[in-house]
C-alpha cells in the first residue's frame, strides 16, 4: 500500500471519526433540550408525576441509543453486529429479569388506569391501608398500625382492589343482638339515636337500622352510618361503643349464648 493510499484511508477515517463524534455531542444535546422542553410542557404536566419520570427516562434512553447507533454507523462500525449484541443483550436480560420486567409493566399500567392513587385507602387481598406511593416496580401501602407493606406491581394488576377512598364517603355496617322479649322498635330507635349524635357519622345518607336476622340467642339488628372515607374506623369504633353503652343505659340487654332445655315427666 503507497503512501497516497494511506493518507486517503486516514484522511477518509479521520472525517468519519469527526462526523461521528459531531452527531453524538449535537444528539446528546437535542436530546436534552426536548426532555427540558417535555418536563415543562402542559399536556405532559397533567401527567402522574411517576408516569411523567417513566415516560421520560423511556424516552431519553430510546432517542440516546439511535444517536449511538447513528454515529457508529457514520465512523463505519456495521449496523448488524451492534444490533445483533444489543438483541443478544436484550434477551439475556430480559430472561434474567422476568419479575422486575413484570412489575415494571404492572406499574405503568397502574400509572395510565390509575385504579389507585396516592392518598387513597384501599384493600389489596389481605393487605389494607393508605396508598403511600406507586413506584415503577412496586407500590408502598401505609396500615392503620403505621408499617409499611411494599406489594409487587404485577400482583396488583392481578388481583381484586377495593377503593374506599375513590367515591369520597363509606358505609359502615355493625351489628348488636337483644333478646326477643325486647321490642323492635325500642332496639331501632335506641341503635338509631346513638349514631345521629356520632360527631363523625354523616347525617347525609342518615343513618339507618334494620333488623338483620333471627339468631338462637336474639335477634340480630343492623346499623348502618356514613361517613368520610379517612374516618371510618373512627365511625365504626364509635358505634360500636356507644351503641353498647346506649343499649345499656336504655336497659336492653345483649343475650349470651344459650340453651333452653325442657324436662318431660311422666
Amino acid at each position: 500500500m503507497d503512501i497516497e493510499k494511506l493518507k486517503s484511508f486516514f484522511t477518509s477515517a479521520g472525517v468519519n471519526l469527526l462526523m461521528g463524534i459531531i452527531i453524538l455531542v449535537v444528539g446528546l444535546f437535542v436530546v436534552h433540550w426536548l426532555i427540558k422542553f417535555l418536563r415543562k410542557s402542559k399536556a405532559f404536566s397533567k401527567l402522574d408525576p411517576s408516569l411523567q419520570s417513566f415516560f421520560l427516562n423511556a424516552i431519553k434512553l430510546v432517542l440516546i441509543v439511535v444517536i449511538v447507533l447513528s454515529a457508529a454507523n457514520v465512523i463505519g462500525i456495521p449496523l448488524t453486529s451492534i444490533i445483533t449484541i444489543f438483541a443478544s443483550a436484550g434477551v439475556a436480560i430480559s430472561l434474567g429479569m422476568q419479575g422486575a420486567l413484570g412489575n415494571l409493566v404492572g406499574g405503568v399500567t397502574l400509572l395510565i388506569l390509575k385504579p389507585i392513587k396516592a392518598g387513597e385507602y384501599v384493600q389489596i387481598g389481605q393487605y389494607s391501608g393508605m396508598v403511600k406511593n406507586i413506584g415503577a416496580f412496586y407500590t408502598e401501602i401505609k396500615t392503620r398500625d403505621n408499617s409499611l407493606i411494599s406489594i409487587p406491581n404485577s400482583s396488583l394488576t392481578n388481583t381484586a382492589i377495593i377503593n374506599y377512598s375513590r367515591e369520597g364517603i363509606s358505609r359502615v355496617e355493625v351489628f348488636f343482638t337483644a333478646s326477643y322479649q325486647t321490642d323492635i322498635e325500642t332496639v331501632r330507635s335506641v341503635l338509631l339515636e346513638m349514631a345521629k349524635k356520632g360527631e363523625k357519622v354523616l347525617e347525609d345518607p342518615a343513618p339507618w337500622v334494620l333488623v338483620n336476622k333471627c339468631t338462637e340467642n336474639g335477634i340480630e339488628y343492623a346499623v348502618r352510618a356514613w361517613g368520610k372515607a379517612e374516618d371510618w374506623t373512627s365511625v365504626k369504633f364509635y358505634l360500636l361503643e356507644y351503641g353498647k353503652k346506649a343499649l345499656d343505659e336504655a336497659g336492653i340487654s345483649i343475650p349470651y349464648q344459650q340453651m333452653d332445655v325442657h324436662i318431660k315427666q311422666d
